[in-house]
């Protein structure tokens, strides 16, 4: 990428986009473009295509998204998809009208069957079932890509979507209304270590397999994925490494100081068994993670720290 041109980072305040956007301007980007929410509702589709005439962007990244976990797409389902399904085509239609050189829509590895083979291979995709407690996220994502493809096939763009395993990081979301496993594993365990707690008992029995990655290393594979690929379909981005959740408490407990026993809920859901990517594509790039579970989860909890008041929401 041409370090001068205009790229666009839409969910530049998330984690993801934040990460993004400390990588461009690291790599020297100075022409980086960004609009709060309030500013621009990507949701808004008359809005979103004259932002991006008028802006006239060369590069575009998608990371805007409405995220949670289990529990937060379990009861909000309608709005998970049509969020995520109208600020993809919103993005992606403004950005072909515009004539965007390249844009790179980010997904999720729930886009995956439930019962997909392990490590999944970006041919996994529509083969099977999807885990129900995140249908609807999986279907807007999905939908992202098939769109990505259909402007590439039918008007020639340069539009390719990466799909991340779960990520986490500085910057994440630790309410524990809407959070993901990983931050409010820290947040229940700092909490419970303030009280003095013997014993803590978390969601699920412990067993199911997940592969995480540190939003940095996303954003380094990103700038990767800009500059040096251009394909249809999807590529997955991870670790290529698995732990179980309950090898991932202890990491945690680790990190948090928690001494106190851990148990398990074994009449909460557990979500997809075993969910590990098939990394091979993106590692013959060039690129491959560098942050330890362990250094990075440290890392989200001192950020926790540092942003108690607004992390605790």
């Amino acid at each position: 990428m041409d370090p001068a041109a205009k790229i666009y980072v839409a969910g530049h305040r998330g984690m993801v986009g934040s990460a993004i956007v400390r990588a461009l301007r690291a790599a020297g980007h100075t022409a980086v473009v960004t609009r709060t929410s309030a500013e621009l509702d990507l949701r808004d589709g008359a809005a979103t295509r004259s932002f991006l005439a008028a802006e006239a962007p060369t590069y575009v990244v998608m990371a805007a998204a409405r995220v949670g976990g289990i529990k937060a797409n379990s009861t909000a389902p309608y709005d998970f998809l049509y969020d995520n399904l109208v600020m993809a085509a919103n993005v992606i239609e403004g950005s072909r009208q515009a004539s965007v050189r390249k844009l790179l829509f980010l997904g999720s590895s729930c886009i995956y069957p439930k019962l997909a083979p392990q490590p999944i291979r970006e041919d996994s995709l529509l083969t099977g079932p999807l885990e129900v407690t995140n249908e609807a996220y999986a279907i807007a994502k999905i939908a992202g890509i098939k769109l990505c493809d259909h402007a590439r096939a039918q008007y020639g763009c340069d539009f390719m979507s990466a799909m991340p395993c779960n990520l986490y990081g500085t910057g994440d979301n630790f309410s524990l209304e809407n959070s993901h496993v990983l931050p409010a594993m820290i947040r229940k365990m700092h909490e419970a270590k303030l009280r003095g707690d013997a014993t803590l008992r978390l969601w699920g029995t412990g067993t199911p397999l997940r592969e995480f990655l540190h939003a940095d290393d996303l954003a380094e594979a990103c700038l990767v994925l800009m500059d040096r690929y251009s394909q249809p379909g999807h590529i997955n981005v991870g670790s290529g490494e698995e732990l179980s959740i309950r090898e991932l408490s202890a990491l945690v407990a680790a990190a948090v100081g928690f001494t106190g026993r851990i148990e398990f809920d074994p009449t909460m859901p557990d979500g997809t068994p075993r969910k590990l990517m098939d990394v091979s594509r993106i590692h013959a790039l060039g690129w491959k993670h560098r942050i330890t579970m362990a250094e990075g989860i440290r890392g989200a909890y001192q950020w926790y720290l540092a942003h108690a008041a607004e992390a605790r929401k």
